[in-house]
C-alpha cells in the first residue's frame, strides 16, 4: 500500500496517509505522458502569425511594363513574390494548433505522471497551505524548511488563499494550481509535487 506523510508548515509529521495505488501506483505509460506533453504545449501557441500574399497586398493590377523591348525582365504584377512590397510566398497563415486526447489517455497520463513523481520520492502532503502575511519571505521560509529553496517546486492546492498567491507570485521556482488545473506538463516541469490534504483527496476521487 501507497502512503505519504502528511506534514504542516512546520515540516512535522502528523499522520501517514494512505493513497490510492490507482492513482500513484501505476507503471507510467511514458508515450501517452509525451502525448499529453505535446497537446498542452501546442495549446500553449496562438496560431495568430500571418502575412499577406499576392492576392493581399497593395499594388496595381496590371503588368508594370509591356512584355517584349525593353530590356527588362518580363513582369505580370508589382505584386508578384520578387517585388519590393510584394506578397510574401509559404509564409505562416493563422491556424489552430490545439490537439485532441480522449478522456482514458488524459487520465491514464495524470497518473503516469503522479506515479512517476511518487516513485522519485517527489511528492510531498501539507495539512493546509496558508500564511500570515503576504510577504514572499514567508513562503522562502517554507521552502527552506522543505530544504527546496533551488528546486522547481509545484504546489496544487484545492482552495486559493490571497496570502500564498501573493506570497508565492515573486518566485521563478514556484507555480501554484488549483486541483482541477492540474496537467502533465506542470509535473514533469516541477522537481517536487507538494498537494495540500485536501487537494489530494478531490484528485484521488476524481482520478481513481
Amino acid at each position: 500500500m501507497k502512503k505519504a506523510k502528511l506534514l504542516n508548515l512546520k515540516g512535522e509529521e502528523i499522520k501517514d496517509l494512505k493513497l490510492n495505488e490507482e492513482v500513484f501506483g501505476i507503471t507510467p505509460n511514458e508515450k501517452v505522458m509525451y502525448d499529453a506533453i505535446v497537446l498542452a504545449q501546442a495549446s500553449l501557441r496562438q496560431g495568430t502569425h500571418s502575412t499577406k500574399n499576392r492576392s493581399e497586398v497593395s499594388g496595381g493590377g496590371r503588368k508594370p511594363w509591356r512584355q517584349k523591348g525593353t530590356g527588362h525582365a518580363r513582369q505580370g504584377s508589382i505584386r508578384a513574390v520578387q517585388w519590393v512590397g510584394g506578397g510574401r510566398y509559404g509564409t505562416p497563415v493563422p491556424r489552430d494548433y490545439s490537439k485532441k486526447m480522449n478522456r482514458k489517455e488524459r487520465r491514464l497520463a495524470l497518473k503516469s505522471a503522479l506515479s512517476e513523481k511518487f516513485a522519485t520520492d517527489a511528492v510531498l502532503v501539507m495539512e493546509e497551505l496558508m500564511f500570515q502575511t503576504p510577504k514572499t519571505k514567508e513562503m522562502v521560509q517554507l521552502l527552506n524548511t522543505f530544504n527546496l529553496a533551488d528546486k522547481k517546486v509545484l504546489f496544487v492546492v484545492d482552495s486559493f488563499e490571497e496570502n500564498v498567491i501573493l506570497a508565492s507570485r515573486n518566485l521563478q521556482n514556484v507555480a501554484l494550481i488549483a486541483h482541477d488545473e492540474i496537467n502533465v506538463l506542470d509535473l514533469v516541469n516541477a522537481d517536487v509535487v507538494i498537494f495540500t490534504e485536501g487537494a489530494l483527496t478531490k484528485i484521488e476521487e476524481v482520478l481513481k
